[in-house]
């Protein structure tokens, strides 16, 4: 895949042409699960339903999905162990509570991130931007959004270039060149899209660019079947988790 595999699966996804507003409303709604209800069962049942929609229905590559969490995995886990250590006269130590903290932190927030990525692998930044804008989001916020999404694949661009420079002169041939060769591309990469930025921003202030950019999006009309999927679905959850929660305690 070129470009990011996540905004290629959302451009392939089945749901791509469902209004932005009623996947906002299933991933929004989950995420809200996810940080309300108990860490079992509510986030096990939240992550669960979104890994299902977006391998099912939605038709996201199961690959890249398990490729796109790697990532706040990486994070969540630092952030479960920080929070399970105590710094006290002794030294460093666990905590009373340690696994039932660090359970409920790591489920709470693995299924509030596979909500987030149902979003992401469904409905592409052209799509959601827009959407965004009608709901009264600040002009400020969708435009940093936009910008940043627009200097990924500057980015992106440079890295690739300068990689396949630095590989055919050899430069990974050894583990001592290719850590030398590493912080080579870091440091080109860094300045290349800056200068690259700097010179769209000048590009668009000389043709008197005050604004957001603006483009007419592509109309996606909401389906009312799926919003009470959505709203009957959430429920459901909710108070499945209630009674199971009830039960164990």
């Amino acid at each position: 895949m070129s470009g990011l595999a996540v905004d290629d699966a959302a451009w392939a996804s089945a749901w791509r042409h469902r209004s932005p507003a009623d996947k906002l409303l299933l991933s929004g709604g989950l995420v809200v699960c996810a940080l309300v209800l108990p860490a079992w069962p509510g986030s096990v049942l939240v992550g669960l339903t979104a890994v299902v929609l977006a391998l099912g229905p939605a038709r996201v590559p199961a690959r890249t999905f398990g490729r796109a969490v790697r990532w706040p995995l990486a994070f969540i886990a630092v952030g479960a162990l920080t929070s399970v250590v105590t710094v006290g006269t002794g030294g460093l130590g666990w905590a009373p509570d340690a696994t039932a903290r660090a359970g409920s932190l790591v489920g709470s927030a693995l299924a509030g991130s596979a909500a987030v990525l149902l979003l992401a692998t469904t409905t592409p930044m052209s799509d959601l931007l827009p959407a965004l804008r009608r709901l009264r989001v600040p002009a400020a916020v969708v435009e940093v959004a936009s910008v940043t999404y627009r200097l990924l694949f500057v980015l992106l661009d440079s890295l690739r270039t300068v990689r396949e420079a630095q590989t055919a002169r050899m430069g990974y041939s050894t583990a001592g060149r290719g850590w030398r060769s590493s912080g080579a591309l870091a440091a080109a990469v860094l300045t290349r899209s800056w200068d690259r930025a700097r010179r769209m921003q000048e590009g668009l202030a000389g043709r008197g660019m005050e604004t957001g950019l603006r483009v007419l999006p592509e109309v996606l009309p909401s389906s009312p079947g799926f919003r009470a999927a959505t709203v009957t679905g959430l429920a459901a959850l909710v108070s499945l988790s209630l009674v199971v929660a009830g039960a164990a305690a």
